[in-house]
């Protein structure tokens, strides 16, 4: 009977500067790549954002950070015209501050 310890018996022979260096690269095979969006795409989320903003209604907006893409829920704070820059308020009063350039997605929320 065979008795082979598999990985165990492998990884003890590796230095730990290679083990660092393959958990890096099968960490970098998750992550994702930043979409860019058409004219058209851009004026729909300029309509959704300023209707938002207009009547206080919750947004569900999806933007690229950290080289992965994130959902936030929540109301528009404040516009921050010089810094190109959404101030949002989730429903736990958390602040985030999302750049124009970075958002992919805004869809209006159901409210909260």
């Amino acid at each position: 009977m065979i008795r082979d310890r598999g990985r165990i018996k492998w990884t003890s022979m590796m230095l730990p500067e290679h083990v660092k260096m393959l958990r890096d690269w099968a960490q970098e095979d998750e992550y994702e790549k930043e979409k860019q969006l058409d004219e058209q795409q851009l004026e729909q989320l300029n309509e959704t954002i300023l209707e938002a903003m207009e009547y206080n209604r919750p947004l569900s907006i999806t933007y690229f950070r950290h080289r992965k893409y994130e959902l936030v829920i929540g109301k528009i704070h404040y516009w921050n015209e010089l810094g190109q820059k959404l101030h949002i308020v989730d429903r736990f009063e958390e602040i985030h501050r999302i750049g124009i350039s970075h958002i992919a997605d805004v869809r209006l929320a159901d409210e909260w």
